[in-house]
């Protein structure tokens, strides 16, 4: 079998099993079939199941004990960041509560994440925010969505780094990662005031830690409205 094959092979068993895992098919605390069960039920060789089986660990949706049983984990209990990365992969619809989930997320990292870099960041650092405000507050209306979002998420990442919370960094990265697979959302959320960057760039350019986290809670609280959608769970 190619790789490509192997690939896609793979990707059909984990996306059936993640499946099964988050709608509570496959309890937590339950046995999964093994790799020969797997392989005969999905028409695909073991080598394919093990890669499928190793992407549910690495996603903390299983535990493989070697000589043992595998069975599957309560991934809200064991799983880390991760699994958002794993649950916005190759998902057409991602779950509301994924959704929400993220971004209330990235609307509590990015509201103290403001207030920190205006508290701590060099002035330097705190004027280069103001500029790639400007810049992304720029984009507004130009009709060119894919400049205009990468000239937000670049203006987010430096409000982030001038936080000087490393973890916001990290979480961020993966909540960005997470927030590519969601369609239609990320259209709805996509930056419509400009005025709003600028008076966040601004805040945290004069070094007021108050105001920025003012103008940042309005900007991505009001992200969580707008991404309105039907109540659908995992």
């Amino acid at each position: 079998m190619s790789e490509e094959r192997r690939t896609k092979a793979s990707t059909r068993v984990h996306q059936a099993l993640r499946k099964q895992i988050l709608e509570g098919e496959l309890e937590p605390g339950a046995r999964i079939p093994s790799e020969r069960v797997l392989a005969e039920r999905f028409g695909v060789n073991r080598h394919a199941v093990r890669e499928a089986l190793k992407r549910l660990q690495q996603a903390s949706l299983i535990v493989i004990t070697h000589g043992g049983a595998t069975r599957v984990l309560d991934w809200r209990d064991s799983g880390g960041l991760e699994v958002l990365l794993d649950l916005g992969t190759d998902l057409p619809d991602p779950p509301t509560e994924l959704i929400r989930s993220v971004l209330e997320m990235r609307a509590s990292i990015g509201v103290d994440a403001a207030r920190l870099c205006a508290q701590r960041a060099d002035q330097a650092a705190r004027d280069e925010v103001r500029v790639l405000g400007e810049r992304a507050a720029a984009m507004v209306g130009s009709g060119e969505d894919e400049q205009l979002d990468e000239a937000f998420a670049a203006f987010w990442l430096s409000i982030v780094s001038g936080s000087g919370n490393i973890a916001y960094r990290l979480a961020l990265n993966s909540l960005l990662k997470a927030m590519l697979n969601f369609g239609e959302v990320a259209d709805r959320i996509r930056l419509a005031d400009g005025s709003l960057c600028l008076r966040l760039g601004e805040a945290i350019a004069a070094g007021d830690p108050d105001a920025a986290a003012e103008v940042a809670e309005h900007m991505l609280r009001a992200d969580v409205d707008r991404a309105a959608w039907p109540s659908r769970a995992f």
